[in-house]
């Protein structure tokens, strides 16, 4: 087997390989260098209508990643909306997430009913992408102005991305309710906060809020 066989078995593998993975923006990088090793390989053996392929599908990458990571911080295309700890489509996200949830959030616990002492109010917000939904945030109040976060997830698909920004950082409300600190959840795996200004104490992840009467414009 010569070298262009190989750059020709490599680049078909990069691309079947693109096609397994269930987060789009990998997906889309991944199928980019397949189609662009597949460009090299076709135009070495003079097999123009591949070439014109994988020049065509190398354009609808590129566009599509521009315009994934063009938005990936957009408040537009991402929204926070916040619904009852009872929530039946909540408690249906839990449920069929459950799996997922434990490998990343082994210390999760979300027992609506009874909250053990010492925990306050709860909350749950769930970020969307237009209908598909992205993640889900669920916090308690505790004392001195701390929100302690109970679970962050991000759906597989994205998970490339930091939806988490427009809970903590954008959306306003932790502030609004009053909150000066946000906590990381306990025992989470690969953790992302250092992304979004959170500041590490111990084995946690700490977020302090500003002060919204010194914050609000006069």
């Amino acid at each position: 087997m010569n070298w262009l066989e190989i750059l020709g078995w490599g680049g078909s593998a990069v691309l079947v390989w693109s096609l397994l993975q269930a987060r789009i923006l990998r997906l889309r990088a991944l199928n980019l260098l397949g189609c662009l090793i597949l460009i090299v390989y076709n135009a070495a053996l003079q097999v123009w209508p591949m070439v014109g392929l994988n020049v065509v599908l190398v354009v609808i990458n590129v566009w599509y990643l521009r315009a994934m990571l063009a938005t990936r911080h957009d408040e537009a295309t991402y929204q926070v909306v916040e619904v009852g700890v009872r929530d039946g489509f909540l408690a249906h996200t839990l449920r069929v997430h459950a799996t997922d949830i434990a490998r990343f959030n082994p210390a999760f616990r979300w027992p609506p009913d009874e909250p053990p002492a010492g925990e306050g109010e709860r909350s749950a917000f769930l970020v969307l992408r237009a209908d598909e939904l992205v993640g889900v945030v669920l916090a308690h109040a505790e004392a001195h102005g701390v929100a302690q976060i109970d679970l962050d997830y991000v759906t597989q698909r994205f998970r490339d991305f930091t939806p988490g920004e427009f809970v903590y950082r954008r959306s306003r409300l932790f502030t609004d309710r009053g909150f000066r600190r946000v906590v990381s959840p306990p025992g989470m795996v690969a953790p992302y906060y250092h992304r979004l200004g959170f500041h590490r104490e111990g084995d946690a992840y700490v977020l302090d809020l500003p002060n919204p009467a010194v914050t609000a414009p006069a």
